[in-house]
């Protein structure tokens, strides 16, 4: 990169500055801390985040300093983070899962880590966290699954926290990192409009199917939803939310969060007990004949029968039940009478049955590795879809 680029490096720099500049340095320090107004307002602005497009287009999010810091705050306060740990994060700093929790929640915390460049690098990410012996470890699924497939048993053998977000865990990558490397996986759940921290599964707070409790300081209420009987809409509201949105439509306008209330679009369900469980975005049901079917539900029947495959479940239009689900997938002779099969062993109900199968070579991401479902619409239009019905 030098013929482009100008390294300047910090070592060099200090060599070449005597004890004067020094001084200073700190006094000039000093007088700019203690100054009238050197203190930033709580409130103001502190970064602008964009969200993914996963389902449509992507929106710029306007977080505050307290956002972030209160969302430091309850996210230490519910999993038990200390100085003495160490942490490797891959996940890219422009996703808020990565700054808070792979960069801020160290700076505060006082927990030394280090950022590799990319969770893409699946040979060399398990070396990173061996060589660092990193304690804590913060990823999505997808990228837990590509470690595992290069990684060495001892390459985690001083991990005591593996925390996911992002994307759903999925029970195969659960099983295999407790099985082959002794670690339990712990499953989080947060939107970069909350800075992004929603709730967390703990080592004493767990219970399978659950993305953990909400954390402290976080109002919620759930929205009823036509032809969904279990849980809701859930909405939240909390000094974790954020500022508002920039719409692409609207540059430079802030649109803040009506009341400070900020509907997720997640149909969740809180048991008595205060466990979250995601049933599914409010845009990812389909209407068949009349009833709401998750298509994350049908992803996660596929994923069952083929867990070495990618899934994405799309929904398309029906001239006699209005919707049906197609099943995008990498496995290749995937066969839409097997997983009727499978659902039948299982006592799902036939409507939640993808009819229809594509295979593809890849199912279309992001960096942040949740799916591009707006691409995988794209990849579907090109494609006779009714010639593949069953």
């Amino acid at each position: 990169m030098e013929p482009q680029v100008r390294f300047l490096w910090l070592e060099d720099i200090r060599a070449g500055r005597g004890r004067r500049a020094r001084a200073r340095g700190l006094l000039d320090a000093w007088r700019a801390a203690t100054l009238p107004g050197a203190q930033i307002p709580a409130e103001n602005p502190a970064v602008v985040l964009f969200t993914s497009g996963s389902e449509g287009t992507p929106k710029g999010v306007l977080l505050s300093h307290r956002n972030l810091l209160v969302n430091c705050a309850q996210f230490g306060a519910a999993v038990d983070f200390c100085p003495a740990d160490r942490i490797a994060s891959a996940l890219p700093m422009f996703h808020s899962f990565g700054l808070t929790a792979g960069a801020l929640l160290a700076v505060f915390g006082g927990m030394p880590t280090f950022l590799y460049t990319s969770p893409l690098h699946y040979k060399i990410v398990p070396e990173v966290i061996y060589h660092h012996d990193a304690t804590i470890v913060f990823a999505t699924d997808t990228f837990l699954s590509g470690w595992a497939h290069f990684a060495h048993p001892y390459d985690f053998h001083t991990l005591r926290l593996v925390i996911v977000g992002a994307e759903k865990l999925r029970e195969a990558t659960r099983r295999l990192y407790a099985d082959r490397f002794g670690v339990r996986v712990l499953q989080g759940y947060g939107v970069t409009e909350t800075s992004p921290v929603l709730s967390c599964e703990t080592l004493m707070q767990h219970r399978a199917g659950s993305v953990g409790r909400l954390l402290p300081g976080i109002e919620h209420r759930l929205g009823a939803v036509d032809g969904i009987a279990e849980g809701g809409r859930l909405q939240v509201r909390g000094p974790n939310v954020m500022l508002g949105y920039f719409h692409a439509t609207a540059p430079g306008v802030l649109e803040p969060p009506a009341d400070g209330w900020y509907d997720t679009g997640d149909i969740v369900a809180i048991d008595d007990a205060g466990y979250v469980s995601i049933l599914g975005r409010a845009k990812r049901f389909a209407k068949i004949g009349g009833e709401m079917v998750s298509m994350a539900a049908a992803e996660d029947l596929a994923t069952s029968l083929w867990p070495d495959a990618a899934h994405a479940v799309m929904a398309q239009p029906d001239p006699r039940k209005g919707e049906r689900l197609v099943l995008v997938t990498t496995r290749n002779g995937a066969d839409p009478a097997d997983l009727l099969a499978h659902a039948a062993a299982r006592g799902i109900a036939e409507i939640m049955v993808p009819r229809s199968v594509v295979t593809v070579d890849a199912i279309p991401a992001f960096g942040s590795g949740k799916r591009d479902y707006p691409a995988v619409a794209r990849l579907l239009a090109a494609r006779d879809i009714h010639a593949l019905a069953s």
